[in-house]
């Protein structure tokens, strides 16, 4: 049967990514385990050596074959590495690295008859470089060894032959001769490792894959292959390839040294079975799929709405009974739909060690990087939105918050400063903090600074928390005297409270000069569904997001004072700003008789809200709104009421902020 790459392009892709995840994790415990003494690392190394080998099996079978043979030669490396011809050093576990974020950028645009990548091609140099730097220094202390009669068995010239022929080791040696008309022998001839390869493990290939890769003209070559096959299955899945004039199988292995018999993998002639991958359970859905169901149920659910009121005065119990169960119904269904688009945080969070790891290594610093609550769920959709402003404030704290490690010594700290990502549940919505202990914020700089630029009065001694991240997420703002590769583009602060808000969410900081920086961001759990107050301003009504809302009262005109031309509410020993919503939407004059007040909270900051009338609270779904040009900046969405009209949903963050001084 002939496989369409591109119908499983999409597929390859997602599956690929997953397993790109896996060998970044894996090559950072690698790495953890190495800094701390432990130089096996045998489960770390078996983790990246199947998601390589994973990746590079759907490339051969898709026929992605520049792609396929520069993970065989990654895949080379780590089996040196699992056999004891090479140790992971750093500067070893860097190439690995290169060659991961080659890996990433390749699956973006490989396709069949695609040539490697001038990335792909740069990794494999330094590859190949730490490779042979690392088993020549392995080569002399064996050979030191050897003269000194310490440990070996063999004599110097069955030690040097072992080194020399890449061919020695555990399994049988497979010889494969190509037709002399053979067509893209290069090709051919790497179809033939990949069929051997499907009976056992390849431990070795003579001339290496890449030079047969590469290959004009009909090759003869070799394979030591670790199979329970006979030889005619090899033999048959050998010719399987095509264009192959003969076959011959060598069944005398040589036996390796089993200097570092950690690195083998279960399975790998230890006696023991390789674990069995559980069934699996799960269904992928096109993500567009998906939000095309949202979006439906979120028409249910209004038309759910719509048809409550239009029955409610029916006063026919069969009606009323069936319209309550089908109202429960579409509610269940829309749970359940929206449950299917949330994913643990933690599927976002897998990619950030790495960054920290690499900006850390970029400075010159050392830094323990802690995630928690990656089992924390949110909207698929807001997900993807969030995980911009974490990259910041992780950057933003490696650069910096925390310090050079020379500096931590001579302050009594650790050398390695400590980064937290910790997500938890906040009420009806999701908590993201960031935290370092690092040097904090010098809040006399940023006084300076922002008294200069005309961001605080020059009265202003001191800066409380929220004003000193009102002064440092001002567009470009920086007191950095140099300009790094992380920082000082003109991007701060500003990006991520921008971004936090147009999600419906609030950012705060934490500093403490000589003790470190914490950042939370507070986001809903959900783009498609808000809870809301609804209130009315004269014929309009509007929608306040529930998380916003602390409480509601009546209006009352002995609570309410002037200071300095501004109305305040005191409410008990607190005195909040005071606005109107009448005002705010520009409606006219306020209305003679009762009226009611909401108190709103974003972040630390508290405000009332004047309207004419609480009507209710409820779920209601959230639909895309674009903004009238020059029109008030004051909305994040709409929404459509059981009545079928619609009412726009109020951004309490601007609303909020419109009253601060």
């Amino acid at each position: 049967m002939t496989i369409d790459p591109a119908r499983y392009a999409a597929l390859f892709r997602t599956e690929s990514r997953e397993q790109l995840q896996t060998i970044n994790r894996a090559l950072l415990a690698l790495e953890a385990g190495m800094e701390a003494g432990d130089e096996t690392g045998a489960a770390a190394l078996a983790e990246v050596f199947r998601a390589v080998h994973t990746i590079k099996g759907m490339c051969a079978t898709l026929g992605y074959h520049a792609l396929a043979g520069f993970l065989h030669t990654v895949e080379s490396t780590l089996e040196h590495l699992r056999s004891g011809d090479a140790r992971p050093t750093p500067a070893l576990l860097d190439a690995l690295f290169t060659c991961a974020d080659a890996l990433e950028d390749a699956l973006a645009w490989v396709t069949e008859g695609a040539a490697a990548t001038p990335a792909m091609s740069h990794s494999l140099v330094a590859l190949r470089a730490a490779t042979e730097a690392e088993k020549t220094v392995l080569r002399a202390a064996t050979e030191a060894e050897n003269a000194v009669g310490v440990g070996v068995r063999e004599g110097p010239a069955s030690i040097e032959h072992a080194q020399r022929d890449p061919l020695v080791g555990p399994g049988v040696i497979v010889r494969v001769r190509q037709s002399a008309d053979t067509l893209l022998p290069g090709v051919r001839a790497f179809l033939v490792v990949e069929k051997l390869r499907a009976l056992g493990e390849v431990g070795a290939v003579w001339p290496p894959v890449e030079v047969l890769q590469t290959a004009e003209t009909p090759q003869s070559f070799a394979v030591r292959l670790s199979t329970g096959a006979g030889v005619e299955a090899i033999e048959a899945a050998a010719r399987s390839a095509g264009d192959v004039e003969h076959v011959e199988v060598d069944a005398a292995a040589r036996t390796r040294r089993p200097s570092l018999a950690t690195f083998a993998m279960p399975g790998d002639g230890d006696g023991r079975e390789p674990p069995t991958a559980p069934a699996t359970r799960q269904v992928r859905i096109d993500p567009a799929r998906l939000d095309t169901l949202v979006n439906l149920a979120g028409e249910l659910m209004i038309a759910r709405g719509r048809l409550l009121q239009l029955t409610a005065s029916y006063g026919e119990s069969a009606i009323d009974e069936t319209v309550q169960h089908a109202s429960r119904l579409i509610g269940d269904l829309q749970a359940e739909i929206m449950t299917i688009r949330m994913v643990p945080v933690g599927q976002a969070f897998d990619r950030f060690p790495r960054l920290v790891r690499d900006a850390a290594r970029q400075l010159g610093k050392e830094v323990t990087f802690v995630i928690e609550g990656t089992e924390i769920e949110l909207d698929r959709a807001l997900l993807d939105e969030v995980g911009e402003p974490v990259v910041h404030l992780l950057r933003n704290a490696v650069d910096h918050g925390i310090e050079a490690p020379a500096l931590r010594d001579s302050l009594g700290k650790a050398r390695a400063g400590r980064l937290e990502l910790v997500a938890s549940r906040d009420r009806a919505g999701v908590q993201i903090r960031v935290s370092d202990d690092g040097r904090g914020i010098d809040r006399l700089r940023v006084l300076s600074r922002a008294t200069e630029l005309g961001l605080i009065d020059e009265s202003v001694i001191a800066l409380d928390d929220e004003q000193l991240l009102r002064c440092i997420a001002q567009p470009g703002f920086s007191t950095a005297e140099m300009v790094s590769e992380l920082s000082g583009r003109g991007v701060g602060l500003d990006a991520v409270l921008t971004r936090t808000r147009a999600l419906g969410g609030v950012v705060t900081l934490r500093s403490v000069e000589g003790e470190g920086t914490v950042f939370t961001l507070r986001v809903p759990a959900t783009l498609a569904i808000v809870r809301a107050v609804l209130a009315r301003a004269g014929a309009e009504r509007y929608a306040l997001p529930l998380a916003h809302v602390r409480e509601t009262l009546e209006y009352d005109e002995r609570s309410v004072r002037q200071v300095q031309g501004r109305a305040v509410l005191v409410l008990r020993d607190e005195v909040l700003p005071l606005l109107d919503l009448r005002e705010v939407v520009r409606q006219g004059p306020q209305p003679h008789g009762q009226r009611e007040i909401i108190v709103l909270e974003h972040g630390e900051r508290r405000s009332g809200l004047v309207v004419d009338e609480l009507i209710a609270h409820q779920d209601f779904v959230v639909k895309p709104f674009d903004a009238a040009r020059n029109g008030l900046a004051l909305f994040t969405g709409a929404t459509i009421l059981p009545d079928g009209t619609p009412a726009l949903i109020m951004d309490v963050g601007s609303l909020v902020g419109s009253q601060t001084p």
